[in-house]
């Protein structure tokens, strides 16, 4: 994204020949997460020109392109850093916009999905606390879900109204794709996430979830149920609950569990699901622009 400075926002301080303090940290961030910055390079002097141009942190477009843009607000005293015609983050130097800039990065999205057996609103934040509002109409179900959040520190905000009258079925489906399809557009282009994660949790009943956030969407899910419920949810929707998500979140996922307590298996899948998510799409800063696949491309 092509991205306009001021010079004389580079320029602080009592020496004008010099840089400002934490231009150079600014500029590299902004780099490395992908920015095209520009500036009036003839507002800078030479030795300036040569810093800059030896970390080559500046390129060339016409300022009509820019994407976005930083400002010095004079009545706020405060810059401001434009995306489009919006604000994503202010500081009264360099150092505090670049906080507020790293504060406000948040993978998040939200959804939509009507269809004649359900009507789901979904939003989340992959970065996160974990706190949650979820009403499905299935009170387990509610409390499952509430255990992605908690346990993945998704921020989850999900409202379901489905056709319970006559069956459980289209809920726990169209919550899983919307759900799914809802991380993947958080996730954008994967760009420095782990991608792998493994998890083996809890008390008598042991659950080992895997998973792999490949863009390849399968699952293998291994064990076996005794009830036919679990308090309002029939234990055969949980295994075509994770398969509907894997599809839509285009994830490789292994779930393989045992125990003596029905209820506490499909928490340990719950609770081992929500810690695999949080590790899988966790940002390595090793790798901060790239796609972890030798493809190029997950």
């Amino acid at each position: 994204m092509n991205l306009w400075i001021e010079a004389t926002h580079l320029i602080t301080g009592n020496n004008k020949k010099v840089l400002g303090k934490g231009v150079i940290s600014f500029l590299s961030e902004l780099k490395q997460d992908g920015y095209l910055i520009s500036a009036d390079k003839s507002s800078f002097t030479k030795q300036q020109i040569r810093l800059l141009n030896h970390e080559d942190l500046l390129t060339d477009f016409d300022p009509e392109e820019k994407k976005a843009f930083i400002e010095y607000d004079k009545s706020e005293g405060k810059f401001e850093f434009w995306v489009g015609e919006n604000v994503i983050a202010s500081g009264y130097d360099l150092e505090e916009l670049l906080n507020s800039y790293k504060k406000g990065i948040q993978r998040t999205a939200s959804l939509e999905r009507k269809t004649n057996e359900t009507d789901i609103r979904i939003s989340l934040n992959l970065d996160g606390t974990g706190t949650s509002s979820i009403k499905t109409g299935l009170n387990f179900f509610d409390h499952m879900l509430e255990q992605i959040s908690r346990h993945g520190l998704v921020d989850l905000d999900l409202t379901c109204e489905g056709d319970l009258e006559v069956d459980e079925h289209h809920t726990i489906e169209d919550v899983a794709i919307a759900l799914g399809e809802t991380i993947t557009q958080a996730l954008g282009d994967k760009k420095g996430i782990e991608r792998y994660a493994f998890v083996l949790p809890m008390d008598e009943a042991q659950a080992m979830v895997a998973m792999d956030l490949s863009g390849r969407p399968f699952l293998v899910f291994e064990g076996e149920f005794n009830r036919e419920y679990v308090g309002d949810i029939p234990t055969e929707m949980i295994k075509h609950f994770f398969y509907s998500l894997a599809m839509n979140l285009k994830a490789t996922l292994h779930i393989e569990f045992k125990g003596e307590n029905d209820h506490h298996k499909i928490e340990a899948i719950f609770k081992g699901f929500a810690r695999v998510l949080k590790t899988a799409v966790e940002k390595n800063p090793r790798i901060k622009n790239q796609i972890p696949s030798s493809k190029g491309a997950l």
